[in-house]
């Protein structure tokens, strides 16, 4: 039996901030106990705080590992995986769901590349027991693409997907309902109006031709497998209550509170992105994660494309006036276990997981300091 104490620590729990001490046994948490008292042996934290560690929804930080630079595919996809792996257990995400995009959207194969050779490379640096944080994926199936269909298929039942969505990123409507950040984006602004013209009008038939069929058969492939679904973008009621009918558990970054109203009303989980609530806004110009939370409307955040961005956003929250710090830790722990019906995790209390993680204060900044998983070290 391995025993370890973390000792001296201000604990995230549930409800409240306490100072006290967790004793870990053989991975798991087995007791709390309040005050400052350091048993003999325990490990000394020096008042830092102790949370649990995060879970990850949605990063597409793993794609940059595999495409560094346009044009660029990095040679080795394990010391790509690796790359990424070290750097989100640098920001305290003991569980990740890496999010691949299903469908290629252009002719150079890419993406195709990025999701065989990282679920490859995952099985491997497992096996070799090389990786830090648990790392399962997120399949974000783009319905407007030809090749959606072919890409999602063979994966389908991959005990490593933990959760599907359904996006559409056809301009004009979504998160691209706004033309002059789509063009943006995707460094469109170089074209000329007959060129963006073809470009926007190509996207649009691609969606006439394809949506409505390969939305279907991405769920006809999942249902049956019982994994949680998400809506990715909902803009308005209608686009909500598709997702209802098909059986859509989360909504992931409405752009509108009109659509997070809804999503609430259907009884879905809301995530936003982290990165939305640190920086004070979208960067596509959508509804604030401010605003949702002042709303009582956001439920879990993603870091998106800033891993780090977790940590710093719960600590917005938990400063702010619309939750404590337990209700925004909650929002990158437990919410996000709560949705993916992982109930092993995601808190401090006893019978969980001990995925943990030391947070120091320097000034305003929280820092990652020491991560375990399943108590054993990590970082």
């Amino acid at each position: 039996m391995s025993e370890q104490i973390l000792a001296n620590a201000r604990l995230v729990l549930k409800d409240r901030v306490v100072d006290g001490h967790v004793l870990v046994r053989d991975g798991r948490i087995d007791d709390i106990a309040s005050g400052r008292h350091i048993p003999v042996g325990a490990e000394n934290l020096d008042g830092d705080y102790l949370m649990p560690g995060f879970i990850e929804l949605h990063t597409d930080n793993m794609e940059k590992h595999f495409n560094p630079r346009p044009g660029v595919m990095w040679p080795s996809s394990l010391a790509a995986i690796l790359a990424h792996d070290i750097q989100i257990a640098g920001a305290g995400i003991t569980t990740v769901l890496d999010a691949i995009c299903v469908g290629e959207y252009n002719a150079n194969q890419m993406r195709r590349h990025i999701l065989v050779e990282s679920i490859a490379a995952v099985k491997e640096a497992s096996s070799h027991g090389l990786l830090r944080s648990e790392h399962l994926f997120h399949m974000r199936c783009e319905v407007s693409d030809e090749g959606v269909e072919d890409m999602f298929r063979p994966y389908a039942d991959e005990p490593l997907v933990h959760l599907v969505s359904l996006m559409d990123h056809t301009p004009g409507q979504r998160q691209w309902r706004n033309m002059e950040a789509f063009k943006k984006f995707y460094k469109l602004e170089k074209l000329s109006a007959l060129e963006l013209e073809n470009e926007m009008a190509g996207r649009i038939a691609a969606q006439k031709e394809f949506a409505e069929k390969h939305r279907k058969a991405i769920l006809d492939l999942a249902r049956p497998l019982n994994l949680p679904l998400a809506s990715h973008d909902d803009t308005t009621a209608e686009h909500v209550e598709e997702g209802r009918i098909d059986g859509v558990t989360i909504s992931e970054f409405p752009t509108t509170l009109e659509a997070a109203r809804a999503a609430r009303a259907a009884g879905m989980g809301i995530v936003m992105g982290a990165p939305n609530v640190v920086r004070g806004g979208s960067h596509s110009g959508n509804v604030s994660a401010l605003e949702l939370a002042e709303e009582g409307l956001l439920d879990a955040l993603s870091s998106d494309y800033m891993p780090t961005s977790l940590l710093q956003a719960a600590f917005v929250l938990g400063e702010g006036e619309f939750m404590d710090l337990p209700e925004a830790v909650a929002t990158v722990s437990a919410n996000p276990a709560a949705m993916l019906g992982m109930k092993d995790r995601g808190e401090i209390a006893p019978g969980k997981r001990a995925d943990l993680i030391q947070i120091r204060m320097a000034g305003d900044t929280p820092v990652v300091c020491q991560v375990w998983r399943q108590g054993h070290r990590v970082l």
